[in-house]
């Protein structure tokens, strides 16, 4: 049984209420935000709080009696009675173990609690159940009393079918949002990798977009010696149950770059050699009798107020004109071009030629960058990201590389991987086994106020396939991770059919946006000093948001 920290007060003008309750503690005695304290209660019943605000008073009754009482404010002055001083503590009401929720009493003691008592009042799992979040630590300014306790969630309200959905948000760099994401998928992937084979209504798999320089291009190599250490091995391997070991069944798409080197990507040539060497590596491509139909894509950021280059995009789709006889990308430029042409006798209602040429001038660039291709070369480690990732079986992490495209054209790709994996789970892709399709598919899309933010236009096909698979994604088998430095920046229903967010460090002009509202004041202000590896995290399981902390992590990571 852990030490008695303080008593409950009740006071006239601050009653303690089911919600809430305040209690006195020593002014030398430590305690932090999000600490899990135990109140002993009506009918042997036990009532467990969560500290919220801490609050150091004296006797003194104003300003100026401090003063004076310095010698009328001299700085060597030494008190000759110091002044009475404790500190109280604000708590929030968790649970009852008798669901007791009359108001705790006046002069009742204060504890610490347990590790199963703290793993009960927050609605934890038991060790090695569900898949890891990281873990939280209570009274760490004791070692004797300080508890590490790993966290974990139950699947069904992390990938579906009771909840659905990531959301990560912070600031660039200190946030360290893509090390947390792929630190859960990490976990993940180990808990499914140790299930028995015949656990296909289980299985999952994992999509990754690398948006930024090489930061997932080297998810299978271990770290360096320096960036892992001998604490991290024993968080993974002892309190987590997961093995500290890199990535498995890892598979790299790099845009296709052409016959000289690889200027499409930040990854080294010799990189992507090696990788494509060991067959764990393809260079994807998009050939016009193939991928037509998803030219709309690049205008998912495009207003278009008129539909007039969804109208354009609808005539190429459905082959009308010369369209369905066109065989590449250079032949579909000149038909482009002829559009383009005044003059040319034209059917009645018929899309104008202003509109034509800002088609033209829309796709110019992005067509003219080598993965639009005539032809995909198999024995060549090419391939097309719609057929590799409709092959994708369990426990794979296929990671999708986009960073160094432009705007338009990540948006394309992304588009292309969002538009496969619903077909697949919506089994509208012909020659394949659907009994190998794992049941879960996880994306992971940093920067994904890029794609569902608020000012996307409403038209996007990008934006409709988002909102999509955030509200039905629960019962498609399509869960989606995503990461944002703002999460006020991301379009209402994407964030508000995300089942878990986690919060990382963050500034006061986000803090003041109407997302963070409800968040208590002490924790959004904390959201304002969380250093990195630490994250608030919500979820409905947990009966309060906790401070949740993660190892570095376990596969290299490029500088």
């Amino acid at each position: 049984m852990h030490k008695i920290v303080g008593k409950i007060a009740a006071l006239e003008n601050r009653p303690t209420t089911i919600d809430d309750f305040y209690f006195w503690t020593d002014q030398n005695r430590i305690l932090a935000p999000f600490d899990v304290i135990a109140v002993t209660h009506l009918d042997e019943s036990v009532t467990f709080g969560v500290v919220q605000e801490i609050n150091h008073i004296t006797d003194t009754p104003g300003y100026m009696g401090t003063y004076i009482s310095n010698d009328f404010g001299d700085l060597d002055a030494k008190f000759l009675t110091n002044p009475i001083g404790m500190n109280y503590v604000k708590a929030q009401v968790l649970i009852n173990t008798k669901n007791i929720y009359t108001p705790v009493q006046h002069g009742s003691a204060v504890r610490l609690a347990t590790a199963q008592e703290i793993r009960d009042a927050l609605g934890l799992l038991d060790d090695h159940k569900g898949f890891p979040l990281g873990y939280i630590e209570m009274y760490a300014y004791d070692e004797s009393e300080k508890v590490r306790i790993a966290v974990y969630v139950d699947r069904k309200f992390l990938i579906g079918p009771e909840g659905a959905h990531l959301n990560i948000s912070g600031i660039s760099g200190l946030a360290a949002k893509t090390s947390y994401n792929m630190f859960i998928i990490k976990g993940m992937q180990h808990k499914m990798l140790n299930v028995p084979d015949d656990s296909q209504e289980q299985s999952i798999a994992f999509v990754v977009m690398n948006v930024k320089g090489r930061d997932l291009l080297t998810l299978d190599q271990s770290p360096n010696q320096n960036e892992f250490t001998d604490l991290d091995t024993d968080l993974y391997k002892d309190l987590l149950g997961i093995n500290p070991e890199p990535f498995e069944n890892v598979r790299y798409y790099y845009p296709y770059s052409g016959t000289q080197g690889y200027s499409n990507t930040y990854a080294s040539n010799r990189s992507v050699n090696d990788q494509i060497a060991e067959g764990k590596a393809f260079k994807y491509k998009y050939t016009y009798e193939d991928d037509r139909e998803n030219l709309d894509l690049l205008f998912a950021n495009v207003d278009d107020p008129n539909s007039t280059m969804e109208s354009i995009c609808n005539v190429i789709q459905t082959g009308q004109g010369n369209f369905g006889t066109i065989r590449d990308w250079s032949s579909f430029r000149r038909e482009v071009e002829d559009h383009c042409q005044s003059g040319i006798q034209r059917a009645q209602n018929e899309i104008t030629v202003q509109s034509w040429r800002k088609f033209k001038r829309l796709i110019n660039n992005p067509l003219h960058n080598p993965i639009f291709a005539n032809r995909v070369q198999e024995n060549a480690q090419e391939a097309r990201l719609r057929d590799s990732l409709s092959q994708i079986k369990a426990n794979e992490i296929h990671v999708v590389d986009i960073a160094k495209l432009d705007e338009m054209l990540q948006s394309f790709v992304f588009g292309d991987v969002i538009r496969t994996i619903h077909d697949l789970k919506l089994g509208q892709i012909l020659d394949v086994n659907e009994e190998l399709i794992p049941k879960k598919i996880i994306i992971f899309i940093d920067e994904l106020n890029k794609y569902a933010g608020i000012d996307v236009p409403k038209n996007s096909p990008i934006l409709r396939n988002i909102l999509d698979i955030t509200e039905r994604g629960r019962s498609l088998g399509i869960v989606l991770f995503s990461a944002e430095q703002f999460k006020s920046a991301i379009h209402d229903r994407v964030k508000g059919n995300c089942a878990t967010h986690a919060y990382g460090r963050t500034n006061a002009i986000e803090l003041s946006k109407k997302d963070y509202s409800f968040i208590p004041s002490v924790y959004k202000n904390m959201m304002t000093r969380l250093r990195q590896g630490e994250y608030i995290v919500q979820n409905p399981i947990f009966s309060s948001p906790l401070n949740i902390k993660f190892p570095r992590p376990v596969y290299h990571q490029e500088k």
